[in-house]
Order: structure tokens, then sequence, then C-alpha cells
């Protein structure tokens, strides 16, 4: 089944820039479609639709003290299955509440995936791979699983702050970006990422699988590098 986006125009102010956990939770609230335990098989036997579904982050600018401050171009965006569309259109109008800051979602637009030859990932988290070594050796083989032959590389960090407005943190410590996201209780580490020297078939499917887990918290979802 063909993979979208759906992009929904924002008004807001301020939003927490580690904010992945509790967009997830506002939108299950309005769509609980969207988490495990309530989703609906597309037919017997077949794999939850919700394993194809990802919330990408939003972005804004730096507000400092770790929040983003969201602007004209701030969007909402889900990749979803096509068949899915006109379940998560309904969020349009709704409001959001995600961690105290208050969202109105607006009209959106379906968008289909467009093929490049290098793509990037803010974030993407492999279960059991911390440190940027074996993160890297183990995106790669992620990508032979599906395979596709393009060519991992983490991202290096530049010497500004970060988006949660701060020059010394984790991301400072190595030469790589490598975020965190905060999940009740708990820290996962994930590390920026591009992947480069790919055909527009694998372009495209490594967009519509990604890499690594926590793809509804905005993790492991690609887009293209603009030349």
């Amino acid at each position: 089944m063909p993979i979208v986006d759906l992009s929904f125009v924002l008004t807001g102010n301020t939003l927490p820039a580690d904010h992945g956990y509790a967009l997830y939770g506002a939108i299950s609230r309005i769509l609980p479609a969207l988490h495990p335990p309530g989703i609906a098989l597309v037919e017997q036997g077949a794999d939850p639709i919700w394993k194809d579904v990802g919330i990408h982050p939003i972005f804004g600018a730096n507000a400092g003290n770790r929040l983003i401050l969201l602007g004209p171009h701030s969007r909402l965006r889900l990749r979803v299955p096509s068949e899915m569309t006109s379940e998560v259109l309904c969020l349009a109008g709704k409001r959001l509440d995600v961690d105290g800051c208050a969202l109105l979602v607006g009209v959106p637009q379906i968008q289909s995936l467009i093929p490049a030859p290098t793509l990037r990932c803010r974030m993407a988290v492999i279960k059991g791979y911390m440190e940027p070594e074996p993160f890297l050796e183990s995106a790669q083989k992620s990508l032979r699983e599906l395979g596709i032959g393009g060519r991992a590389a983490l991202v290096p960090r530049s010497a500004g702050p970060s988006r949660e407005g701060r020059y010394s943190s984790i991301e400072g410590r190595s030469p790589w970006i490598r975020r965190t996201l905060r999940v009740r209780d708990k820290t996962i580490v994930g590390y920026a990422l591009t992947v480069s020297e790919l055909t527009a078939e694998e372009s495209i499917l490594l967009q519509e699988k990604g890499i690594g887990g926590r793809r509804r918290l905005g993790c492991g979802i690609f887009v293209p590098v603009k030349e």
C-alpha cells in the first residue's frame, strides 16, 4: 500500500524541543487507532497498520530553555498508509495539548513521498546501540536487510547551540549529533543519520520503512536532503 505524508498547518506559540512522546499521546487521544493495544488489523493475519505510521518531529526556531518557537512554516506531519488518510484527516480543527502547550491543527495537505539520492533523519534509535560506531554498523545492517545499497553516515555536530538552546549537552561530548528522547522516566539515545547513494526505488522504500524504532515518537523518519 502506498505511504504518504499528511501535513497540517499548525497554530501555536512554543513547544518543548523534546516533544515526541507528548505529541504522540496528544494525537492518540484523538486517534486511538494509532495506539497498538487499540488498533485493528487490516485483515486477518496481517501486520497491524500502526507499524507503518510515523509522526515527524515539529520544527521551529530555538527559543531557549529547551523550547522551540513555532512559525508560519511549522507543520504537524504524519507518515501513514494511504488507506488511513480519511481517518487521520479528522485531526483538522482539533486542539492538541502537548505537555501543556496548546496547538490548533489546521488545514492538511496530502503529499506523496519524493525520491532523492540522499535522505536524512533527525534522530534514529536502534535498541541496544548507544555508541556511535556500533550504531552506524547496525544502521548499515538494517539497510542491507531492507535490500537497500545506500551508505549510512552519522552527522557531525556544529559549534552552535542545540535545538534545546544549550551549548553544553550530551551532543557536546561527541563529534556526532547525538540526541535524547524522554519516554516517561526513561532516556532514549539516538543519532542523526544520513543515507546517500540511493536509487529512486531505494529512496522511497527507506522513507516508507525507516530505520530503528520509535517512529511514532519522531524517530527513524527520513526526508530528502535538498541539493
